[in-house]
């Protein structure tokens, strides 16, 4: 008898758990509706309709076909190839530097002192300058005779260099701005990693006569990892979303040497009118990312955690 009066409890209240579920599920999608809203109209069907566009082949008489020529004429392209080798030569160039001095100036003014106060506001000042208005800075800094490092070298009595004009040195250019730039904010993560090592692990270091080197590559290398893989895929990120600057200085020259894979993307599509092509390369370079991003988070992942 009690086991029969309680399965009728348990099946009187199994409806009433799924009705309650029910509404909690709907009041849910009713909260979410707006974000729903705007994610499918500005975020899932511009990349539905990007992938459209690039399967879709016009012809010179207006009709159109689907396949893969899109694809095809983007891979034989070489201002393509060019666009990607200077992204690679970008990206290296950016963001191992940019890593190395953000870490090196968190370690140095981990200490809260009124001096390490101050010189972290100066390192974090770049970022709160928009990036146009950094590369007109810097388009006054590279100018050849009369900038600021013209300038300076016309007084030493060298010749003055056309750092935005060379094909050799115009990468190079927009390489130290961009670090310039990034430097102080990847600094504000480290410093946000280094307040979660315990104290504990360097006075045991100190106890144990380990040096400064030491201390720093046994404790702080190790446990600054997930951080510094973190600092990476934004880093990664900004590389290859940003390209604001790029257009202001040089718009992709000289010769191709500044051309990087986003403004290849917005020559085809509002130079030459060449929406398939656009959309191509915007598929091959989201899908990279993805997978960049991907491998990044997996290693962030199996990276090593700590509690404080």
């Amino acid at each position: 008898m009690a086991e029969l009066t309680a399965a009728i409890r348990i099946g009187v209240a199994e409806p009433r758990r799924l009705s309650q579920r029910s509404r909690l599920l709907r009041r849910a999608l009713l909260l979410l509706a707006p974000s729903l809203v705007f994610l499918a109209l500005f975020t899932y069907w511009p990349v539905l309709q990007v992938a459209w566009q690039s399967l879709r082949v016009e012809t010179f008489g207006g009709t159109a076909h689907w396949g893969l020529d899109n694809f095809r004429r983007l891979f034989a392209d070489p201002h393509f190839a060019a666009a990607t080798v200077n992204n690679l030569v970008y990206a290296v160039g950016t963001l191992v530097p940019s890593i190395a001095l953000a870490l090196l100036f968190a370690v140095g003014l981990r200490d809260s002192t009124r001096l390490n106060s101050l010189l972290r506001t100066l390192f974090v000042m770049p970022m709160l300058i928009p990036l146009v208005a950094a590369a007109a800075l810097f388009s006054f800094i590279f100018l050849p005779r009369y900038g600021l490092i013209g300038h300076q070298l016309g007084w030493l009595g060298l010749e003055a260099v056309n750092w935005l004009g060379n094909p050799d040195l115009a990468l190079a250019a927009i390489i130290v701005l961009t670090i310039w730039k990034n430097a102080g904010y990847y600094m504000l993560f480290f410093l946000a990693g280094l307040q979660g090592i315990p104290d504990d692990l360097y006075e045991a270091a100190r106890i144990e006569k380990a040096s400064a080197w030491q201390r720093f590559r046994r404790i702080t290398l190790p446990l600054l990892m997930p951080t510094t893989t973190f600092v990476a895929v934004i880093a990664l990120l900004q590389v290859l979303t940003n390209v604001d600057h790029i257009i202001l200085l040089t718009q992709g020259g000289p010769s191709d040497s500044t051309n990087v894979i986003l403004h290849y993307i917005y020559q085809q599509a509002h130079e030459n009118y060449d929406a398939g092509l656009a959309a191509a390369a915007t598929v091959v370079s989201v899908a990279a990312l993805l997978a960049l991003s991907v491998l990044s988070l997996r290693s962030l992942e199996r990276g090593i955690h700590y509690e404080g």
